[in-house]
């Protein structure tokens, strides 16, 4: 399966790294990487992003923790994990071997947490080439406390972050108005990009039961029913930044819709929901866009990156 056209080139740059082409996985949504494997070759994506590891093991939020919604999905999975040292250990080894470059994301719930899960990755293999700080996922218990709704805490955070030794990039909440002040603050503290935006802050409510359906009670929505949101987000971020490298992640499906990021003003996009109904879209979508560039007389993906805005 030819993967694009020859003719175009689909490099892309975010700070200080180069990648081959702007397509990765969104974290939370290819589990560590290597289970994709079965479905594509993960060293033909830009990049590969793992779920979010906290410093110690995490057992995230009660069940039920996903329902599924018309066009996308409320997930309160609420970060589990294996915890920095036994992602390193058991898991990693199994996704290097596919040749994939990988993006570590970290969270924590204080300052020092967010430091602690990047010094354990300061030993990491070259293979991890940078390292996204989740500041911003919505499924944890005091949702009204997401230090991506903070200036000061983003920035805080991402300073933190600087002791994995790598790039960092920032992941951003589309629930607040203050989106590129929280991004123009933690590009201040030391990140090469930004990612725009995780998921938005929902709730179902089971009618029968007269309470909410998810076992934490919200949820973060994600998949195509909030795509024209987080374009909007990334628009609003570059206009305001224009110099700043941003990750646009939110309902891409497809390689239009990818299109539609990268000229709101993103560098690269992440490819998160359509990955549970087909675990290939990735790969599908980095086939596409190659041919879409081919078909629209685009030789370099430069030239899409903030088109709207000209």
């Amino acid at each position: 399966m030819r993967q694009r056209s020859p003719d175009v080139d689909l490099t892309t740059r975010l700070g200080s790294l180069v990648l081959p082409n702007p397509v990765m996985t969104a974290s939370g949504t290819a589990g560590h990487g290597h289970e994709l494997a079965d479905h594509l070759d993960p060293a033909l994506l830009g990049a590969v992003v793992v779920k979010s590891l906290h410093a110690e093991p995490w057992d995230g939020n009660p069940a039920p923790r996903v329902h599924a919604t018309p066009a996308g999905m409320l997930n309160s999975v609420g970060l589990q994990g294996p915890g920095v040292e036994a992602w390193l250990e058991h898991d990693l080894p199994d996704l290097l071997a596919t040749g994939a470059r990988v993006v570590a994301s970290i969270w924590g719930r204080t300052v020092e947490e967010f430091a602690r899960a990047a010094e354990l990755l300061a030993d990491a293999p070259k293979e991890v080439v940078a390292v996204e700080v989740n500041a911003s996922c919505p499924n944890l218990e005091d949702r009204r406390a997401l230090f991506a709704h903070s200036t000061t805490a983003t920035a805080e955070v991402v300073a933190a972050a600087a002791a994995a030794g790598r790039p960092l990039w920032a992941k951003l909440s589309p629930n607040t108005p203050d989106l590129p002040d929280v991004a123009a603050a933690a590009v201040a503290a030391g990140a090469e990009a930004v990612t725009v935006a995780n998921t938005v802050l929902g709730m179902v409510i089971d009618t029968e039961a007269r309470r909410p359906l998810l076992g934490a009670g919200r949820g973060g929505l994600s998949g195509p029913a909030i795509r024209p949101v987080a374009v909007r987000a990334v628009f609003d971020t570059h206009e305001a930044l224009p110099d700043v490298p941003i990750i646009g992640v939110g309902g891409v499906a497809s390689a239009v819709d990818a299109v539609e990021f990268l000229m709101a003003g993103a560098s690269a996009f992440q490819v998160g929901t359509a990955t549970f109904a087909d675990p290939a879209a990735p790969a599908l979508i980095l086939r596409d866009l190659g041919r879409w560039c081919d078909n629209h007389g685009v030789a370099h993906l430069s030239e899409l990156i903030g088109a709207a805005h000209d």
